[in-house]
């Protein structure tokens, strides 16, 4: 889409997929982050165990970030998608090392994804203000 408040910012290490999608699309001052997964920066699965799964996620998600004039405190809404529900309580300890008080408004779904995956987030977040 050509519009003269949307872009699709990027810079060398944002990770990237095969599958045709952005990795985030920016609407004026609102970021949509696609979901965000333990992918390298070419987008190749790096299975590991739930916490290393997370954490990698989450610093995609920082990457995509970055590239788009933001942060993970500027982040407002998450969607998350955990493969096994056994793992919520370590997902929720691991939450809150990201996204401490107050944290964005928050959807957590269980028993979602592939055997591939442990773990996915996408996020909304809001431009950091000029300074």
């Amino acid at each position: 889409m050509t519009h003269p408040l949307v872009s699709y910012p990027q810079l060398p290490d944002t990770p990237t997929s095969h599958l045709p999608f952005s990795p985030c699309v920016v609407v004026g001052d609102l970021i949509f982050v696609s979901g965000q997964a333990s992918v390298d920066q070419a987008g190749n699965i790096v299975s590991d165990t739930f916490e290393g799964e997370f954490r990698r996620s989450i610093e995609n998600v920082r990457k995509v970030l970055e590239a788009a004039g933001s942060d993970l405190a500027h982040v407002v809404q998450t969607r998350n998608y955990v493969r096994d529900a056994e793992d919520v309580a370590l997902y929720n300890q691991l939450y809150r090392e990201y996204f401490p008080q107050p944290s964005p408004a928050r959807t957590t779904i269980t028993n979602c994804l592939p055997p591939s995956l442990k773990y996915e987030v996408e996020a909304v977040a809001v431009r950091k203000p000029a300074e």
